[in-house]
């Protein structure tokens, strides 16, 4: 995600922020090379570490200023898919692997927190699948019904008792799962680097890869500084940043535009009955709006258009959102306005590639990235480590570019409006 004011995120860096950039040196070697310092290579490259590779990563900009630290901070285990949705796409065993899997990535962020004594802002009271439609609570309750069978922590709501934890108007019901909850994510990627360097990662701040090649047995990755490393294993995990390192890596996803708004420090009035309980929402729309509390502050996120912002204008659909749920906000100073790019895959699972022995690219996070690209790091790390695919939850894939990948806006713009169509008559 990029940001620049006027626009820019509710999330701070701490005023004296740790060191984390370390500059290549001449002839460097390492085990594991991993492009890009998000979440997934921040994860990957801890536990790495921890099992004793030497590992080097390469962020072209800052730790925390793309997604990873800039998203919404929502935590929510599973994937957009039902457990047995996924169990009739991948088999029986597969799928429960992968159903496990997404299950408990949400635990992995919050026991880390713990574990490793993060300077974090949290909270683990629940998310809310908010359901706008009867078709909408048909849904959530297979959903229910599937993952109560598995022994998640999960309920039905009634209208009123989503009115009472929302505080929001317009829904007839929803879906709460217990197991989720909200962080601050800038302060957690950071925290995420932090860890990494003291488990021995070394983290190159303000260096662009821009080749990669194989050289004997390893992998050369150049950059526009004009260093190099030299490495025996590669991670590209630079999900909607992704360019031509990878060919037709970034021909396999569409980068979509999030943006987001966080309103000014609301009176205790005001914010006392909105999400009382700390819960974070996610609405049943396929345009959907999410939202939850930050401090005394309400932000709330959703697709914007697909080109840069030009001015605060491109977030009024979020400001008429916000006031449709709240008509108590209608008019409150919207405080802060960001946006960044997300990565979506047409089959809207994440995708896990290897074109080449010791090359691995993972790519989409369909809004699960917190908890999904935190917790596949430490699998990814296994599979580096003792070269068992059985480590990787989702099955390795080959790059297919999306045909027509040029025409993508086009072929975006015409989906969101007849999501918008199906949003406004379906019942």
């Amino acid at each position: 995600m990029s940001a620049a004011p006027p626009f820019e995120p509710v999330w701070r860096r701490p005023a004296r922020q740790r060191l984390l950039h370390a500059p290549l040196e001449a002839g460097e070697e390492v085990d594991v090379a991993i492009v890009g310092a998000g979440l997934l290579g921040l994860s990957t490259g801890y536990h790495a570490a921890g099992l004793g590779l030497t590992v080097r990563v390469l962020e072209a900009l800052e730790v925390g200023q793309g997604a990873s630290g800039l998203n919404g901070g929502q935590v929510i285990p599973g994937l957009k898919f039902d457990p047995e949705a996924l169990i009739a796409r991948f088999g029986g065993k597969q799928g429960e692997g992968l159903v496990a899997f997404a299950a408990a990535t949400a635990d992995t962020v919050f026991d880390l927190i713990d574990a490793r004594a993060f300077d974090v802002q949290r909270a683990r009271a629940g998310w809310i699948q908010a359901a706008h439609t009867a078709t909408a609570m048909r849904a959530a309750e297979r959903r229910n019904a599937e993952w109560r069978a598995r022994g998640a922590d999960v309920e039905m709501l009634d209208g009123d008792t989503v009115a009472r934890l929302t505080g929001a108007r317009g829904y007839l019901g929803g879906w709460l799962d217990r197991r989720a909850g909200t962080v601050d994510p800038l302060s957690f990627v950071l925290e995420l680097g932090r860890i990494a360097v003291e488990a021995g990662v070394r983290i190159s701040e303000g260096t662009r890869a821009t080749s990669l090649r194989r050289s004997g047995s390893s992998w050369r990755i150049g950059t526009a500084n004009g260093d190099h490393v030299e490495a025996k294993n590669v991670l590209v995990a630079t999900n909607a940043y992704s360019d031509a390192l990878v060919p037709g890596l970034a021909e396999t996803i569409v980068p979509l535009q999030s943006f987001q708004i966080a309103t000014g420090p609301l009176p205790s009035a005001q914010l006392e009955p909105i999400l009382p309980e700390g819960q974070a929402v996610s609405d049943s729309r396929r345009i959907l709006v999410y939202y939850r509390r930050a401090g005394d502050r309400l932000v709330l996120g959703g697709r914007g258009r697909m080109g840069q912002p030009a001015g605060p204008s491109d977030w009024a659909h979020l400001e008429r959102a916000l006031a449709r749920l709240y008509p108590s906000l209608s008019g409150v100073p919207i405080d802060k306005r960001w946006f960044g790019r997300v990565a979506m895959t047409p089959d809207h699972l994440p995708h896990v590639h290897q074109p080449e022995e010791g090359l691995v690219a993972v790519i989409g996070c369909q809004g699960r990235g917190v908890g999904l690209m935190t917790a596949l790091g430490q699998r990814l790390a296994d599979y580096l480590v003792t070269g068992d695919r059985r480590a990787i939850p989702f099955p390795p894939t080959p790059i297919r570019p999306i045909a027509f990948h040029r025409f993508r806006q086009i072929g975006v713009a015409a989906t969101i409006a007849a999501y918008r169509l199906l949003d406004a008559v379906e019942r």
